[in-house]
C-alpha cells in the first residue's frame, strides 16, 4: 500500500466516541433475553499462522514460496469454511509486464443474504525500497506485518467461526487478495506514474470488478493491513471515513468498549491507497481499513519496519493480533 497526498474530497467526518464467554444480554419490554456467545480469540494461534506464512519466505508472486503458501492457505481455509474458491487472474504490473495472481476466498453461511467481507493481502513486497541500506532495495521482504499479520488474524477468526457457528442470518466471506504490494520502487514512482492506473492493490481491483459470485454484494467490508506491530496506532484512515464513516465509528466504539482505546485512536489518519479503495469505488461495498498509521514515522506515516528487511517475525506482537481479532469476533457475532 502507499500513502496518498491529501486533496479536497467531500467528507462527512463523524468521529464517535476455543474458550468462549457470554456477552451481557439485552432485553426489550416484551422481548425474550438473548445471550450472544463470543468465541475467545487465541493470540498464540494467530501468531502461529503469521509464522507459518513467513516460514515459506517472501511470498512474491510467481515464486515457489508464493505457490507453497497459497496451497497452505487453501488447506487451512478448507478445514474451517463452508466453501473455498481460488480466483486465478492475470494482470499487468507497473512496468506493463503480465503476471498471474490468485485471490483466495473462504465463505461461511454462503446462503445468507446479509454478508460481511473480512480481507487482507497475502503477498509480500518484492522490494525493500524503504530499507536504510540502499543495497537492499531490490531484495524481497518477509512481510510479517505487511501482509502476514492481517492474514494470521483472519485465519484465527476463521477457526473461531468454525468452532462457534455464526449467527444464522449472517454470512462472512474472508478474502485474501494477491498482488497488493507489487507497486514500483520509491525511486521509480515518477517514472511509472500513470493517473489512469493504480499500480497497487491489483488483486482487489480484479475481485471488485469480477467477484467470485456473479452479482455479489456485501453489507460492509473490513480490511486488515499491518496489524501486528507492538503498540499499534490505529487511526481512522481518511478514505474509510469518507466512504463508510458509520462503520468506522462503530468499530472504533466497539474497540473502546473492549478497552483498546489507547490503540484505536479517535483521530483522522492519512489517506492510504489500499485494497479497500477498489472495494468502495468499484464494488460499491462500504469498506474500512484497520491499519497502523504513525504520523511521526520517517516511512510515510507507516511503522518503521514498512517495506524494509526488518518487517520480520521479530517485530510481531501477539497482543496486537489479539485486540484486532477480538474486535472482529465481537463485531460479527453481535450482528
Amino acid at each position: 500500500m502507499k500513502k496518498i497526498g491529501i486533496f479536497i474530497l467531500p467528507l462527512l467526518l463523524i468521529i464517535g466516541a476455543c474458550g468462549r464467554k457470554p456477552e451481557k444480554p439485552v432485553a426489550g419490554n416484551d422481548k425474550p433475553v438473548k445471550t450472544v456467545t463470543i468465541p475467545e480469540f487465541n493470540a498464540d494461534s494467530a501468531f502461529a499462522f503469521v509464522k507459518a506464512q513467513t516460514d515459506f519466505g517472501p511470498r512474491v508472486p510467481n515464486s515457489n514460496a508464493h505457490q507453497g503458501c497459497a496451497e497452505w492457505l487453501v488447506q487451512k481455509l478448507t478445514a474451517y469454511a463452508d466453501t473455498v474458491v481460488v480466483q486465478d487472474f492475470r494482470t499487468r504490473l507497473f512496468n506493463n509486464k503480465g503476471i498471474d495472481g490468485q485471490n483466495i476466498i473462504a465463505s461461511f453461511h454462503p446462503e445468507a443474504t446479509k454478508r460481511i467481507v473480512l480481507c487482507a493481502h497475502w503477498d509480500s513486497r518484492p522490494f525493500a525500497d524503504h530499507d536504510a541500506d540502499e543495497a537492499n532495495w531490490n531484495h524481497p521482504i518477509d512481510g510479517a506485518n505487511d501482509g502476514a499479520s492481517g492474514v494470521g488474524v483472519l485465519l484465527e477468526n476463521a477457526r473461531c467461526f468454525h468452532h462457534q457457528p455464526l449467527p444464522e442470518k449472517v454470512g462472512v466471506d474472508i478474502v485474501f487478495f494477491d498482488l497488493e504490494d507489487y507497486g514500483p520502487r520509491q525511486d521509480q514512482t515518477e517514472q511509472y506514474y500513470d493517473d489512469r492506473r493504480n499500480h497497487w492493490a491489483l488483486g482487489s481491483q480484479h475481485w471488485a470488478s469480477h467477484p467470485h459470485v456473479p452479482g455479489y454484494h456485501a453489507n460492509y467490508g473490513i480490511l486488515l493491513d499491518m496489524v501486528g506491530n507492538t503498540e499499534p496506532n490505529f487511526m481512522k484512515e481518511y478514505y474509510s471515513q469518507a466512504y463508510a464513516a458509520w462503520l468506522s465509528n462503530k468499530v472504533w466504539r466497539l474497540a473502546q468498549d473492549l478497552g483498546y482505546q489507547p490503540y484505536f485512536v479517535n483521530e483522522l489518519g492519512d489517506p492510504i491507497s489500499d485494497d479497500h479503495l477498489p472495494m468502495n469505488e468499484i464494488a460499491g461495498i462500504p469498506t474500512i481499513d484497520i491499519i497502523d498509521l504513525r504520523p511521526e514515522s520517517v516511512n510515510q506515516s507507516f511503522p518503521d519496519t514498512w517495506h524494509t528487511l526488518n518487517d520480520n517475525l521479530e517485530h510481531i506482537d501477539k497482543n496486537s493480533l489479539k485486540m484486532v481479532g477480538n474486535v472482529l469476533n465481537h463485531l460479527v457475532y453481535q450482528e
